[in-house]
C-alpha cells in the first residue's frame, strides 16, 4: 500500500474539514485540528463547535479559582466524542505544563489541571481553546476515512482558531483551500 501512505502521509498540526456527505453527527460541519497522527492512529479536537458551557462554570465545578474575569465567558467547545468528561486545552505557545503533547515548538495540547490554574490565575497562555473530548482514530481508520471522501485536509492555521469566532472557522480553512463551502454542499449535499 505505498500508495495510500503517501496520499494521507503525516497530517498533525493539519486541519480536517468534514466532508458535506459526513454522516456522524459528531463530525457534521466540523473543523477538527490534528494534534499527533502516526501509524498508531490519530488524536485531534474540534475546534468550531462550543457548547452552552463557559469558563466561569467550568471552573466553578473542577473547583480552581478564575480571577480573569474577561474570560468567564469563554465557551467550552465539545472537542469530539472520545472521554468527553475529561478537559483538553489547545493553546499556544506551548509551555511547560505537567501532560502536554507538544505538536509543534509554538502549539500544545494539555490535559492536566495546572494550565487552567495558569490561565485562570495570569491569564497565560493567552491563547487557547479548552474542550471536553477529544476526536481519535485507530491505526489506519483516518487512512480509510480519507481514502473515502470523508475529509478534506490542509496545513493548520491557527490564527483562525484563536483569532476568529467559532461560526467562521470552517468557512475560513476551506477557503485557505481556495474552495466555497456552500457551493461544495449543493453539489454534494444530497446523501
Amino acid at each position: 500500500m505505498p500508495v495510500m501512505s503517501d496520499v494521507t502521509a503525516n497530517l498533525t498540526h493539519h486541519f480536517l474539514i468534514a466532508m458535506p456527505n459526513m454522516v456522524d453527527s459528531n463530525f457534521s460541519r466540523t473543523l477538527t485540528y490534528i494534534a499527533e497522527h502516526s501509524d498508531q492512529g490519530a488524536l485531534g479536537v474540534i475546534v468550531n463547535r462550543p457548547t452552552d458551557m463557559t469558563l466561569a462554570t467550568l471552573y466553578e465545578r473542577i473547583d480552581i479559582p478564575l480571577q480573569i474575569q474577561e474570560i468567564a465567558l469563554q465557551p467550552i467547545y465539545f472537542g469530539g466524542p472520545v472521554q468527553t468528561d475529561r478537559g483538553f486545552v489547545l493553546h499556544r505557545p506551548a509551555g511547560d505544563w505537567h501532560s502536554t503533547l507538544t505538536v509543534q515548538e509554538e502549539v500544545g495540547l494539555t490535559s492536566s489541571k495546572d494550565i487552567l490554574e495558569a490561565i485562570g490565575a495570569d491569564g497565560k497562555p493567552a491563547e487557547f481553546l479548552v474542550t471536553l473530548g477529544y476526536a481519535g482514530w485507530a491505526a489506519g481508520q483516518l487512512e480509510d476515512e480519507l481514502a473515502n471522501n470523508a475529509w478534506l485536509t490542509v496545513p493548520a492555521d491557527l490564527d483562525i482558531v484563536f483569532t476568529l469566532p467559532p461560526e467562521e472557522r470552517l468557512v475560513a480553512a476551506m477557503q485557505s483551500l481556495g474552495i466555497d463551502f456552500a457551493s461544495l454542499s449543493e453539489v454534494a449535499g444530497h446523501a
